[in-house]
């Protein structure tokens, strides 16, 4: 989301729109204004709550306190509700807009304790138009905890929710688009990063249309590489050993449907020609066959990777990317949600529980998280994003379910440091000092890693540029970037035949040669496949 007023505390979202069935997108005349989102509260039914305060802009100051403001939950009808707290003194603290983008919040006479990100209001505290922004923490008498961010003024209430769980800005906005999708017939690639929930996203695209026939899903990561055209596109029989019978594949099965392609960054060379092929003809042609079939297929794929840095690496075809980009939606990362963990985490947390035989509603939860571990895990950067949520949440409510008195945040520190950090622990017998709790750290820039780390993270994660990039904190295309600036590193696009060659002659396995040439495994394999070499 950005604050585009000078100001930095109102900007507009998207002008009104409308769906097939009349119902509105967006509501008209809708904004983004500084607001509350009630992120811990002792009753778990109000969690997600919030309220906008638009009166910030206009110079007029809000009182916090147990009385006001009064907040709602983001689809309901039902009246505005205080925080009514006990706990919380009627005497509340002034928030007020500082001038100059950010936001004053003032103690005066009131008794109640507040933390803003981590410190303690004494007189008064200043929030900059960025940390509003990027959402700060506030917690009231260490009971309650406040996310103070952007918030609508007005909510859609026509579009559906599709099986994703949230009320954020950026979820909502992903919701429009699988309903635009849904109205084409057209491919359609989602971006985003691994557990952000693509495929559950594709699942939607897919069900939002009337009659939409079969859904047939494939990761193609997964597939064996000399196998991949047949699993695809069918085969006949004889065409290779050991096809002693007709394959269809799952263009055929999906014929009349969707065929969800998950990870088409790794589809092999001959794969993408095959596929480009399809998609321009609609018509598959089987392995070791002469004839071609039409198929009615929807193609959707998804990818985490970088597509256009593997188009200039020589590892996938622009035209193919050209035709699966016929629309594209950007499935957003959970940090862009910070809103929504805390809905997640009740969402999770009754499902767990109903798991380990506990039948219970967010309202029967009981004593749950204390509102400094709620603030810790929505500080937290989530690079495992929603898929990372839900096993942090397994493993608390586990952990809950067995000894409900246990303090959670040991074990909350324990799962959210780096996985190197935890195996360290194991191997060595001691605790590494501190949690790995973030306040929305920056991403590192490629120029802040030395040599060093950068080859012993590649090394941990076997040169394989994903696992590497998360552990130093970089994006792929950072990584990349300081792979190529390193005198002796490079990728597998870069080595030559005869290097390839004779590698795999020396090592004997495409697994020992990729270690020498410390290269993935997976490069090295396509790069031996397109040089018609064993990549067994």
């Amino acid at each position: 989301m950005d604050l585009q007023k000078p100001d930095g505390l109102e900007t507009r979202t998207e002008t009104s729109s409308t769906g097939t069935d009349g119902s509105p997108l967006v509501d008209a005349a809708s904004t983004l204004v500084p607001g509350l989102v009630i992120v811990a509260h002792p009753d778990h039914v109000r969690i997600g709550e919030e309220v906008p305060l638009p009166q910030l802009r206009r110079g007029a100051a809000v009182i916090l306190s147990r009385r006001e403001p009064s907040f709602l939950p983001p689809t309901s009808e039902a009246s505005p509700q205080p925080l009514a707290a006990a706990f919380l003194s009627r005497r509340g603290v002034e928030l007020r807009a500082d001038g100059a983008g950010g936001i004053l919040i003032t103690r005066g006479a009131s008794p109640i304790a507040l933390t803003v990100n981590g410190a303690r209001l004494e007189s008064q505290l200043r929030l900059k138009a960025s940390d509003v922004e990027r959402g700060s923490l506030c917690i009231l008498a260490g009971r309650i905890a406040l996310l103070l961010q952007p918030v609508p003024t007005l909510r859609t209430s026509g579009v559906p929710r599709y099986g994703l769980v949230g009320h954020s800005v950026a979820i909502g906005r992903l919701r429009r688009e699988i309903r635009a999708a849904s109205l084409l017939q057209v491919p359609v690639l989602l971006r985003g990063e691994t557990g952000t929930g693509k495929e559950l996203v594709a699942r939607a695209v897919h069900g939002a249309r009337p009659n939409p026939g079969p859904y047939v899903t494939v990761n193609l990561g997964a597939l064996v590489p000399n196998l991949a055209a047949s699993e695809l596109f069918g085969a006949v029989r004889g065409a290779y050993t050991g096809a002693d019978r007709k394959r269809d594949g799952f263009f055929r099965r999906a014929d009349g449907g969707t065929l969800f392609l998950d990870e088409i960054g790794e589809a092999p060379p001959e794969v993408q020609v095959m596929l480009l092929r399809t998609l321009e003809t609609a018509r598959v042609q089987p392995v070791g066959g002469t004839d071609e079939r039409p198929v009615d297929v929807r193609v959707i794929a998804a990818t985490d990777a970088d597509l256009e840095e593997a188009i200039g690496a020589g590892q996938f075809r622009p035209a193919l990317l050209h035709r699966l980009s016929g629309y594209e939606i950007q499935v957003p990362p959970l940090r862009d949600r910070k809103d929504d963990i805390a809905r997640l985490l009740v969402h999770f947390f009754v499902e767990e529980s109903r798991t380990l035989g506990e039948s219970v509603s967010p309202r029967e939860l009981g004593p749950w998280l204390p509102a400094e571990a709620v603030a810790r895990l929505v500080q937290y950067r989530w690079p495992g994003n929603v898929r990372e949520l839900r096993n942090v949440v397994r493993r608390v409510a586990v952990a809950r379910h067995l000894n409900a008195q246990e303090d959670p945040l040991p074990l909350l520190d324990q799962l959210l440091r780096p996985p190197e950090a935890r195996a360290d622990d194991g191997a060595g017998g001691g605790k590494a000092e501190g949690p790995m709790i973030a306040p929305d750290a920056r991403p590192r820039s490629a120029a802040e890693v030395p040599a060093d780390e950068l080859i012993a993270a590649l090394e941990r994660a076997r040169w394989r540029p994903g696992p590497a990039a998360k552990a130093l904190g970089l994006s792929r295309q950072a990584l990349y970037r300081r792979i190529q600036d390193h005198p002796d590193l490079r990728t597998a696009a870069e080595l030559s035949d005869g290097e390839i060659r004779t590698a795999l002659e020396r090592h004997g396995s495409p697994a020992a040669a990729a270690d020498a040439l410390r290269v993935s495994l997976q490069g090295f394999k396509r790069r031996a496949t397109a040089l018609g070499l064993t990549a067994d």
